[in-house]
């Protein structure tokens, strides 16, 4: 679509999305660049991940990261993003205490970063935070299945709900956060046959990242797509492109032509005037 038919996304236009059966592309960002990259793409949603915990800060999971860190990357991504609609992931343990802790860190998170929206995890234990943050005027989106924040007690990082009793709770969730006003609902790493279910019976927009094909949209992690996470690759990702060769096959000529003295090269250098380097050496000649 030409930029100048582009509209800002918004809630209605991305409910207008789940009617029509429009799929709903999704990225994460976490940095003015490449918010500005995914945006000019056309992609609809960007989530401010709390993945940065791992992907830009080596951190072993998603935990330690905080709330001032969010804001601050949050708000970059908002600086590029001209259309998208920008989601910030609530850190651990900035909703889960209380309703009024949960109410105080996404207004926050919102008034700080100028995100459009923020995301939380858990299903039927966070429907009451679900209902507080969204009765407060914040648009919220939920996150089941495979939730990182809660990864010991699920038992690391896999799929979920592969056993009728496990899906149905997933079933249960998406309709305890939907009642509570979520705008929307990811689910990771879920049977895609359990997914397509939860998508049939919501009236909002259910988003897939490794939740299959029938979901209303699809999110993938920017540093997944282009190689930029040496840890692992997880089983749903797909890689559209190599930036991690690119940058180090580039680094290793860097050192290979400042080691031979092929850079820096004329174009790269500035000059003096003879004259003006005859008078700087009659200066220091003087000293």
């Amino acid at each position: 679509m030409p930029e100048t038919d582009r509209v800002k996304m918004s809630l209605p236009l991305l409910m207008e999305k789940k009617r029509k059966k429009q799929k709903i592309t999704m990225i994460t960002s976490y940095t003015y660049w490449q918010a500005f990259l995914v945006d000019k793409a056309g992609i609809d949603i960007v989530l401010v991940g709390d993945s940065l915990s791992m992907t830009e800060l080596g951190n072993a999971t998603t935990l330690p990261v905080s709330m001032d860190t969010m804001v601050a990357h949050a708000a970059a991504v908002t600086r590029g993003c001209k259309y998208g609609f920008v989601i910030g992931d609530m850190p651990y343990m900035t909703y889960q205490p209380s309703n009024e802790i949960a109410i105080k860190n996404a207004g926050r998170f919102m008034a700080e970063s100028g995100c459009d929206a923020i995301k939380l995890e858990g299903g039927i234990t966070m429907a009451e935070r679900m209902r507080a943050i969204v009765e407060a005027g914040i648009p919220a989106m939920g996150h089941l299945g495979l939730t990182p924040q809660s990864m010991s007690a699920l038992g690391g990082f896999k799929a979920q709900g592969k056993d009728a009793l496990m899906a149905k709770r997933i079933v249960d969730d998406a309709a305890a956060l939907e009642e509570a006003g979520a705008f929307a609902i990811l689910l990771e790493c879920v049977p895609s046959k359990v997914s397509k279910l939860v998508t049939e019976r919501a009236k909002i927009p259910i988003i897939s990242i490794g939740a299959g094909p029938d979901c209303d949209g699809q999110l993938l992690i920017f540093h997944d797509m282009f190689n930029m996470y040496p840890a692992f690759m997880p089983k749903f990702a797909k890689r559209y492109g190599d930036v991690a060769k690119v940058i180090s096959d580039g680094l290793a000529n860097y050192v290979e032509q400042v080691h031979s003295g092929a850079f820096p090269e004329p174009q790269h250098q500035f000059t003096i005037s003879e004259e003006q380097y005859r008078e700087l050496l009659e200066m220091v000649s003087n000293q």
